[in-house]
């Protein structure tokens, strides 16, 4: 079973699936922000109404963003327990894309970048740019994209669908990782995607981090 999360938003979302992908439960919600510390109480709900246990976990799957950086850091720091605690493979997945593999009708997906700034990553784009609100492309605002509830409603995109599914994308695009590195990511190195600094910083630490 692979154990997937999917937090770069306030509309997070988690996964469980089998060794090939398929899907088994999902859990997605709308959860405004603080929903990080929804996560792990919603997954072990999750595990148990499927009737399985986490020692089925073979692998744990992760969103690495770019988005909120609180719902990253507190995704992250869960998956990578889970993934210390249970010896098993942990895999990062790139959120946007995750988001668009989820809901193939999107032509975008867009996460918060601030409060007046969004990632945007068009469909075909391997990179994800950090766009002004009246910079987004005009059919942005009504064309089909996956971003979250807050997001749409504050920068009016009309056809905005909520990416409730996209841990499935996560837990899917985790498998075709694990074919070609059965070993997963280094847990030590493995980071979100910010793509920008957190508010109030004007560098990242360069410094290794010293384990007390």
């Amino acid at each position: 079973m692979i154990i997937a999360i999917e937090s770069a938003s306030t509309d997070p979302s988690l996964a469980l699936a089998d060794r090939d992908g398929t899907p088994l439960a999902v859990d997605g919600w709308s959860g405004g922000h603080g929903q990080g510390r929804e996560l792990l109480p919603r997954l072990l709900t999750l595990i148990e109404t499927s009737g399985r246990s986490l020692g089925d976990a073979s692998a744990v799957a992760i969103g690495t963003g770019p988005g909120s950086f609180t719902g990253l850091r507190v995704g992250m720091s869960l998956a990578k327990g889970l993934a210390l605690g249970l010896g098993c493979p942990i895999v990062g997945v790139p959120s946007l894309v995750a988001w668009l593999d989820a809901d193939r009708g999107s032509r975008a997906a867009l996460a918060r970048a601030g409060a007046h700034e969004a990632f945007l990553l068009l469909r075909g784009d391997e990179q994800a740019a950090i766009i002004p609100r009246d910079g987004l492309p005009p059919a942005a605002h009504h064309d089909p994209v996956s971003a979250p509830a807050e997001l749409a409603a504050a920068f009016d995109l009309a056809g905005a669908r909520a990416p409730l599914r996209a841990a499935v994308s996560v837990a899917a695009l985790a498998v075709v990782r694990l074919a070609e590195a059965p070993a997963g990511d280094d847990l030590k190195t493995l980071e979100p995607t910010y793509l920008r600094l957190p508010r109030g910083m004007k560098q990242m630490a360069t410094e290794p981090i010293r384990w007390l």
